[in-house]
C-alpha cells in the first residue's frame, strides 16, 4: 500500500509495527498516522489485510508517530534499567546479543539539558466562501441529542430551500451515517470525495471511511487532520450553510476546527437538568473565548406531552435552557418535546421532520431551522434561505 507523501509503502516506510497474528487468522499492528498522511490510509490498510487469505479479522490501532517513538523509548529505558538493576544485586543473566550501533549521540549533563523545541505557531484559518455560513452544532456533554438536533436542522433547512451540508467532526463518535441512512464509501473525483447525500443534504463523515467497530485512537494532530481535509478536499459545491456536528465537551475537535476555518456561529444543545446545563455553559465560554459567537441555546428533551391531556409532563424538569440562555445573554432558539419517534428516526436514518412533520418534536425543529436562518441573517446581513 502505497502512502504518496512518503513516496513509499506503508510497510517500506515503517509505518507498520508491532504486528501479531493468530492462529485462527486474527491480525492486530499498529499504523503510524501522521498529521499530514491522509486518514484514507486506514481504510486501504484494512481492505488490504483483510485480501490476505486465511485473515479472519483486523485490527488496526492508529498511533502519532512521534508518541509511538516517545513510548518506545521510555520502555526501552525501563528495559535498561532493570537489566542494570539485576546486575547490581549480584545477579548473573545471559549477554544479550550485540545490537548494531548506530551514530555516537551526545548525553544531556547537569546543567546542559537539551533546549526545549519552540512551540509552533497555531495555524491561520482559513476562509471557505463557498461554504456559505459555517455553524458548529456542539453540547457540553454526550446524551442531550446533539447529533439529532444537527440532523434535524440541516433536513428542514434543506426543505425550506438552503443549500446545505453537514461534516461530522465527531470522530469517536460519528453518528451520521446511522441518523441520516447513508453508508458507503464516498467516490472521488479529480482528487476531490464527493459527499453523499440524504433528504437534499450534503453528508460527510469519518464514519465513510472506516469500519463500524473501528475506534478511532487519535489524538489531536490526527483530528485536526481529518477536519482540514473535509473543509478542502471535499467537492461541497456552493452552499449556504454547512453545519459541523461536534463530539461532545470542549476538547480537540473543536479548538480544531476553530483554528482550521472562520466558525460564523455556535448553537449549544441541552436537556433541563442542572447537571446538563452546567456542562453546556462550559461549551458556551469556550466558543466566546476561541472568538465564534453563540446564536443560541436549545434545549432538547424539553417535556413529554400528555397522551391524553396533551399537557407537558416535565420529565427532566424545567427552565434550564431559558436558565442558560438568560445567563451568557443569548437567545433560547427552541424547545424541543421528548417524542419516541425522534428516536425511531434516527435509528432508522429518517429525520423526523422528514418522517413525521406534524408531529410537535418535528414542528420545533422545523421552527428550530427558521430562527437559526433569522439569526444568521441578523448577524450577516443574508437572505435566510432560499
Amino acid at each position: 500500500m502505497h502512502n504518496p507523501r512518503l513516496g513509499a509503502d506503508v510497510v517500506a516506510a515503517e509505518q507498520v509495527q508491532d504486528v501479531a497474528v493468530t492462529t485462527d487468522g486474527k491480525v492486530r499492528f499498529t499504523l503510524l498516522l501522521d498529521a499530514s498522511d491522509d486518514a484514507t490510509l486506514v481504510r486501504e490498510a484494512r481492505l488490504a489485510v483483510e485480501g490476505v487469505e486465511g485473515v479472519s479479522d483486523v485490527r488496526i490501532d492508529v498511533t502519532d508517530p512521534a508518541e509511538f517513538a516517545a513510548g518506545r523509548d521510555a520502555r526501552r529505558g525501563a528495559q535498561r534499567a532493570a537489566h542494570t538493576h539485576g546486575h547490581t544485586h549480584g545477579h548473573t543473566h545471559a549477554a544479550p546479543a550485540a545490537a548494531p550501533r548506530g551514530p555516537a549521540r551526545a548525553l544531556p549533563v547537569m546543567d546542559a539539558a537539551p533546549a526545549r523545541p519552540a512551540t509552533p505557531a497555531a495555524p491561520t484559518p482559513v476562509a471557505y466562501p463557498h461554504l456559505g455560513k459555517i455553524i458548529a452544532v456542539s453540547s457540553g456533554k454526550g446524551g442531550v441529542g446533539k447529533s439529532t438536533v444537527a440532523v434535524n436542522l440541516a433536513a428542514a433547512l434543506a426543505k425550506q430551500g438552503a443549500r446545505v451540508g453537514i461534516m461530522d467532526a465527531d470522530i469517536y463518535g460519528p453518528n451520521l451515517p446511522l441518523m441520516l441512512g447513508v453508508n458507503e464509501a464516498p467516490p472521488v473525483r479529480d482528487n476531490m470525495i464527493q459527499p453523499l447525500m440524504a433528504f437534499g443534504v450534503k453528508v460527510m463523515s469519518i464514519g465513510f471511511l472506516i469500519e463500524r467497530d473501528q475506534p478511532a485512537i487519535w489524538r489531536g494532530p490526527i483530528v485536526m487532520k481529518v477536519i482540514n481535509q473535509f473543509l478542502k478536499d471535499v467537492a461541497w459545491g456552493e452552499l449556504d450553510y454547512l453545519l459541523v456536528d461536534m463530539p461532545p465537551g470542549t476538547g480537540d475537535a473543536q479548538l480544531s476546527l476553530v483554528q482550521a476555518t472562520h466558525v460564523h456561529g455556535a448553537i449549544v444543545v441541552t436537556t433541563p437538568q442542572a447537571v446538563a446545563v452546567g456542562d453546556a455553559l462550559r461549551g458556551v465560554r469556550m466558543f466566546e473565548r476561541t472568538g465564534v459567537p453563540v446564536l443560541g441555546i436549545v434545549e432538547n428533551m424539553s417535556y413529554l406531552e400528555n397522551p391524553e391531556t396533551g399537557k407537558p409532563i416535565a420529565v427532566f424538569g424545567s427552565g434550564g435552557g431559558q436558565q442558560l440562555a438568560d445567563e451568557v445573554q443569548v437567545p433560547l432558539l427552541g424547545q424541543v418535546p421528548l417524542d419516541p419517534r425522534v428516536v425511531e428516526g434516527g435509528d432508522t436514518g429518517r429525520p423526523i421532520v422528514v418522517a413525521a412533520p406534524q408531529t410537535g418534536a418535528a414542528r420545533a425543529l422545523t421552527s428550530l431551522a427558521e430562527r437559526v436562518a433569522e439569526r444568521v441573517a441578523e448577524r450577516y446581513g443574508v437572505p435566510a434561505g432560499r
